[in-house]
Formats: C-alpha cells, sequence, structure tokens
C-alpha cells in the first residue's frame, strides 16, 4: 500500500472560438444587455473566454476526452493501466450514463471505474480528494481526474450580473500512487445553508419537460464573502495537516472565478502575489475545469518545479469549498 499519490502529468482542451469582452458587448447589447469591456474587467479581471460551438462537436465529454488524453500522453500512461476515471462537472451532455463512462470509452480504458463528482466550481478539488484518498487506500494505482464544463449552456443572457463571468474548457491530471509525498493533505467542506438562492441552477426533467430554471443565479456579494472566508480557511487547515506554512507555497493555484477575491486571499494568506497563477483573464470562470485548467497552464509554462509546494483550491455552490497542497514531483 503506498501512502501518497502523485501528480504525473497535466492536460487541457479549449474550445475553438475565444470571445472577448467587446465582443460579448456587441452580442449582448443586440438583447438590449448593456455592458462593456471596462466595466467586466475592472469587477472581475476577465478579458475573454471560450465558449464551445455544438456544430464542431465541442461538448463536455468532447473536452473532458481531450484534456484527459493529454494528461496520459504526456504522463507516458497506457490507458489499458487507468484503474480510475473521475470527472467534475455540473455540465454533463446527458442525465446518464456519466460523463466519466463516456471519456472511459473514448480513451479505451475499459473496465475501470468510472463517475462523476457534482460540486460546481468546487468539483475538482472533491474528484481529486477522492482520487487521492483510493490510490492511497488501494488497490487502484493510476487515475484520471478532470474537472470539464460548458458554461455557456446554463447562462442566462439577459443578466448582465453573471453572464459576463463563465466560460468552457476543461482540465485533467493523470494521479499514481507513490511512496513518496505528493499530494499531502486535501480537505473538502460543504455547508447547505447556503442553498441556491446564494447560487444555484434549479432545472430538473420530470415527466418529459423541465421544471425549474435552466439558467443559474447567483448572489454575487454573498458568494464573494463565503469564498474568501472558505478558501482562507481551508488553505490554512491544509497547511496545517501538512506541517507547512501558505507562506511557503511556490505556486498558488485558486480557482479562476474573480480576480479580486483571489489577490484578495492570497493577501490573507501571505502569499506573494508572484506565486499565483492567473488564468481567469484568457478562460472566465470554466467552473470545475478552472483549476487544472490553470495548473496546466503553469506547468506547460514551466513555473514549477521538482520539490515545489503547491496549493490548489476552489469554491463553489452548495456552498461547497476545498484545498489540497501537494510537494511537486517529476519521478514516483
Amino acid at each position: 500500500m503506498s501512502m501518497y499519490s502523485r501528480i504525473a502529468a497535466t492536460g487541457s482542451a479549449l474550445p475553438e472560438t475565444r470571445v472577448t469582452n467587446a465582443e460579448l458587448a456587441t452580442r449582448l447589447a443586440a438583447r438590449g444587455v448593456e455592458t462593456n469591456d471596462e466595466w467586466i474587467r475592472t469587477r472581475t479581471g476577465i478579458e475573454a473566454r471560450r465558449f464551445c460551438d455544438p456544430e464542431k462537436g465541442e461538448t463536455t465529454t468532447s473536452l473532458a476526452a481531450r484534456a484527459g488524453a493529454q494528461a496520459l500522453e504526456r504522463a507516458g500512461f497506457d490507458p489499458a493501466t487507468i484503474d480510475l476515471i473521475i470527472v467534475a462537472t455540473t455540465t454533463p451532455d446527458m442525465v446518464f450514463p456519466s460523463t466519466a463512462a463516456h471519456v472511459q470509452s473514448m480513451l479505451g480504458c475499459a473496465g475501470c471505474a468510472a463517475f462523476d463528482v457534482q460540486a460546481v466550481c468546487a468539483g475538482f478539488i472533491y474528484a481529486l480528494n477522492a482520487a487521492d484518498a483510493m490510490l492511497r487506500a488501494g488497490p487502484y494505482r493510476r487515475a484520471l481526474v478532470i474537472g470539464a464544463e460548458t458554461m455557456s449552456r446554463v447562462i442566462d443572457f439577459d443578466d448582465r450580473s453573471t453572464c459576463v463571468l463563465f466560460g468552457d474548457g476543461a482540465g485533467a491530471v493523470a494521479l499514481e500512487a507513490s511512496d513518496a509525498p505528493g499530494i499531502l493533505a486535501a480537505r473538502m467542506y460543504a455547508d447547505g445553508r447556503y442553498d441556491e438562492n446564494v447560487l444555484g441552477l434549479t432545472a430538473c426533467l420530470s415527466g418529459g419537460a423541465v421544471k425549474g430554471s435552466p439558467f443559474l443565479n447567483m448572489d454575487g456579494r454573498m458568494v464573494f464573502k463565503l469564498a474568501v472566508e472558505g478558501l482562507t480557511g481551508s488553505a490554512e487547515e491544509v497547511a496545517k495537516l501538512a506541517g507547512v506554512s501558505p507562506s511557503e507555497v511556490k505556486l498558488f493555484v485558486p480557482h479562476q472565478a474573480n480576480l479580486r477575491i483571489m489577490t484578495m486571499v492570497a493577501r490573507k494568506l501571505g502569499i506573494p502575489d508572484d506565486v499565483m497563477v492567473k488564468t481567469v483573464s484568457e478562460h472566465g470562470n470554466t467552473s470545475a475545469a478552472s483549476v487544472p485548467l490553470a495548473l496546466d497552464a503553469a506547468v506547460t509554462a514551466g513555473r514549477v518545479k521538482d520539490g515545489d509546494l503547491v496549493l490548489l483550491q476552489a469554491v463553489g455552490a452548495g456552498m461547497a469549498w476545498g484545498s489540497a497542497i501537494l510537494r511537486w514531483r517529476t519521478a514516483p
């Protein structure tokens, strides 16, 4: 039995269509919704986002499979050796089978365990935590953890407060059991008192019809407050469990929802701004794909080296949140 799991490689996938703030503002103006690049940038840090085009075959599943395949290739893992696939998504292409089952088929990993996790923007942290625990406990040795979303499908483009925030994409990590410390500590939290009235999407299928609202709604001020509190507290707890200080972090990968939230949490934790990954300007909020997309961007840019302390964290509807802290290992 191995005591740890480690990230062997990362991967990502983005839709082809890039939509700038100016382009989005033009689209919204045709609907009678007023906004502009400056308004969006100063409040969120977002400059552009990617939207899927279903006519090009871009779906949650296709993005997840692309990101997963890239992670497996970079790790040098034969798909047949994967024991576990977990996909975090709140925008699956269908109710069932799971996105993970479809990804398994597309990647040629038949026979392994495969399931989805639904914790919205916190989904990847939840999925990573679950995979880490299963690899530590055995008999699983290799896992693929993916965050994939097509948030453009559930945006109300008549609601300026939310439609400028979200984008589509997928990120993945290939994990393997390791005797050397990799993921040092990970924790998940939720508080259901902050329900769909704070952040939610109430639609469901019933009797052949969609019941509830098919668009997400958000109380921005409350989400901001809860996000800062939850992310700061969870980071402090995993750092304590790992026996390190947040100030020792060499790569900080927060949920890419809002630059002001990210900056405030980093300041409270004593983490220098130059170690924080910032992809929100190009990706927007990609929900469960946010953290793995940002991590892959940092890895491919050469921003992390063997032995570096890395902090990952996210917060989403539920409210759900969590953090994971790890030592980056280039070999088991």
